[in-house]
C-alpha cells in the first residue's frame, strides 16, 4: 500500500511540475513583452533627458547622453525622481563636470569630499557618472533620514530652505519638458 501511495505521489508531483512548467512557458512571452516595453520607455525617457540637457544647457550630445544615462540609472537605483536629480545638477553646476565650489564641492552635483569621506574615497568626482552616483547616494541618505521628506533632504543637501525651494521649483519646471515626475510632493514645502 505504501508503494502505491509513493507511486501516486510521484506521478502527481511530476504531473503538477509539468503543468507549472507549461504555465511558466505561457507567461514567459508576456513577461518578455513587459520587460521590452519598460526598456523602450526607459530608453525614450533617457533620450528626452539627453535632448533637454543638450538644448537647454549647451552640453555636447555625447556628454548629454552620458549624463542622462547616469541620471536615469541613479534615479532608478536610489528611488529618486530623475527631474529632481536634473534640477540639482542644473542649480549646482549648470551641467559643468569640472565645476568647483565652496568647501571643495566638486562636479555636477557639487559633492563635498570632506563631508562624505567614506563614500567618495578613490572616486574621481569630476567624472559625470561617478559624481551623479555619489550625489544621488548622498541625497538618498538624506531622504531616508528625513523619513521621505524631500524638502528636508534638499535642505540637508544644499544647506538652506531657499536652496530646497529653488531645486523643487526647478524640478517642477524640468519635469514636464521631459515627461518625468518632479518628485516634489507636499512634504517638500515643510518648514
Amino acid at each position: 500500500m505504501s508503494r502505491l501511495l509513493c507511486l501516486l505521489a510521484l506521478t502527481f508531483g511530476a504531473t503538477l511540475g509539468a503543468m507549472q512548467g507549461a504555465v511558466a512557458q505561457e507567461r514567459a512571452p508576456e513577461a518578455a513583452q513587459l520587460d521590452a516595453a519598460a526598456s523602450d520607455a526607459t530608453a525614450e525617457a533617457t533620450h528626452q533627458v539627453s535632448r533637454l540637457i543638450s538644448q537647454k544647457f549647451g552640453v555636447a550630445r555625447a556628454k548629454a547622453e552620458q549624463i542622462s544615462a547616469a541620471v536615469m540609472s541613479a534615479a532608478s537605483k536610489y528611488s529618486l525622481p530623475p527631474a529632481l536629480l536634473l534640477a540639482i545638477i542644473s542649480v549646482e553646476s549648470r551641467f559643468k563636470e569640472k565645476a568647483r565650489g565652496a568647501n571643495g564641492a566638486t562636479g555636477l552635483m557639487q559633492v563635498v569630499p570632506a563631508a562624505h569621506k567614506q563614500l567618495v574615497r578613490n572616486i574621481d568626482l569630476t567624472e559625470a557618472t561617478a559624481n551623479i552616483e555619489a550625489g544621488s547616494a548622498i541625497l538618498h541618505g538624506y531622504v531616508q533620514s528625513a523619513r521621505g521628506d524631500v524638502g528636508a533632504a534638499l535642505k540637508s543637501y544644499g544647506g538652506s530652505k531657499a536652496y530646497a525651494e529653488k531645486v523643487s521649483l526647478r524640478a517642477k519646471t524640468l519635469a514636464p519638458e521631459v515627461g518625468l515626475d518632479a518628485g516634489t510632493n507636499a512634504e517638500t514645502n515643510r518648514n
